[in-house]
């Protein structure tokens, strides 16, 4: 048996270990280089970090702390929402969609339903519309309020994390008594909503708006002149109007840019054109502008709401279209012809029109579209989720590429990714 010698062995090792990396640099031609230990050095960060907000893997080329190559790398969760969606029907898919972006899953509803509703042709009664239009708004506020925490958390403020927490808790609240359920709602139904609001929940979203812009100030006001907050975030993330653009970001992303794109207003749905209120844009392109949108947007939305309880209609809930719609559970219990419809309808699907629909809303983080193939039976043929959380993280490599290692974790959470939807 012949022995080799330590220079042998460690020549060896150096090839197995440029062999490794090349392998995970997955062929990238831009990022292999002659011999990685002794020069550059490559570093995961991710799928397993606590603050890659997800299960999100970014692969890093190191020059010291300074980052001159990022890759960040989606699919770790293995979801199949598009896949699922071919194989179950039109009401079934509905409460999937909890589990995309899990921060909204009202927006989450109202975007699903819009889609299938233009595809089946449904007449929505105007109640159930600003009931939907009010629920977007709020789930808006809560899902934005997890992205100021958890930008304060990246940046080592905790105490600013725990106090949005404790506004959202309010939310959930409210949540509960509406759908009841505080995290996985599956309100919306075809053709309307699944409950009514009353008078009492009314007074009590009220009272919870007229308090939270004071809230909203004290979070400001201990971290927006924090020197060590401004300092991570203001000038880090840079990436310009048109580079957003041309990677297709949206939503805060790409209005922290300057882009003054907003679906409720370029492309109104619902009753947003009935609703006055402004798109907000920051023009410095860096985390700290799109952290900005955020909160600016949280102030939007409680006027969209206040507007939306001053102006709501009386009426019915839901359509009555047998042929499409789910029957209420009180006549599904005490009706035979009822319980036969909720269970054709649930089993077999209705009969929608056939061809091809695209419909998108402006969820909290961004456009969250569906398109919709349909054949004419009660499942959609194919199905493809244009998910906001994807989209944006396409801008993270140039985001990252100059900044430092601690810049990559305030990058990411400017984004305010999930990777529930991009994962699709």
């Amino acid at each position: 048996m012949n022995l080799r010698t330590k220079a042998e062995v460690e020549e060896l090792n150096r090839i197995r270990q440029q062999k490794i990396y090349r392998e995970l640099l997955d062929k990238d031609t831009s990022l292999i280089f002659d011999d990685p230990l002794e020069n550059d050095m490559v570093l995961n960060m991710g799928p397993q970090h606590p603050a890659t907000h997800g299960v999100l893997r970014v692969l890093l080329r190191l020059d010291g702390e300074n980052i001159i190559k990022a890759v960040p790398e989606l699919g770790y969760l293995h979801r199949g929402f598009e896949k699922l969606a071919e194989n179950l029907t039109y009401h079934e898919f509905i409460p999937h969609t909890d589990r995309l972006d899990y921060l909204s899953p009202l927006s989450n509803n109202v975007a699903i339903v819009l889609a299938i509703e233009k595809v089946f042709n449904v007449e929505v009664p105007e109640r159930a519309t600003w009931i939907r239009t009010l629920l977007c708004e709020m789930a808006r506020i809560s899902s934005h309020l997890m992205a100021m925490g958890a930008t304060c958390l990246d940046a080592g403020a905790l105490t600013a994390l725990l106090w949005t927490f404790v506004e959202r808790e309010k939310l959930y609240d409210l949540f509960e008594l509406i759908t009841g359920a505080r995290f996985t709602t599956s309100h919306t139904r075809i053709g309307g909503v699944s409950f009514d609001i009353n008078d009492d929940i009314i007074r009590r979203i009220r009272e919870w708006v007229a308090q939270f812009p004071k809230e909203l100030q004290k979070n400001e006001k201990l971290v927006h002149r924090n020197r060590i907050f401004v300092d991570r975030t203001a000038g880090i993330g840079i990436l310009s109007a048109e580079r957003c653009i041309q990677l297709g970001l949206n939503g805060p992303t790409l209005r922290g840019s300057g882009v003054k794109h907003d679906l409720r207003r370029d492309n109104p749905y619902m009753i947003y054109d009935k609703l006055d209120f402004n798109v907000i844009t920051y023009n410095d392109c860096d985390c700290w502008s799109r952290y900005m949108v955020r909160v600016d947007e949280m102030k939007e939305s409680t006027k969209l709401i206040t507007q939306i309880l001053d102006q709501m209609p009386s009426g019915p809930i839901r359509s009555n279209s047998p042929k499409t719609t789910l029957p209420k559970k009180e006549s599904v219990y005490t009706s035979m012809e009822s319980l036969i419809n909720d269970f054709m309808l649930i089993n077999f699907g209705g009969t929608p029109l056939v061809g091809e629909s695209y419909t998108a809303i402006e969820a909290p983080k961004g456009e969250l579209g569906f398109f919709i193939v349909s054949d004419g039976t009660g499942r959609p043929w194919k199905m493809k989720i244009h998910s906001p959380s994807a989209s944006n993280l396409q801008g993270l490599p140039e985001m990252a590429e100059g900044s430092m290692i601690a810049d990559v974790i305030l990058v990411i959470g400017s984004i305010d990714p999930v990777m529930g939807e991009a994962d699709k």
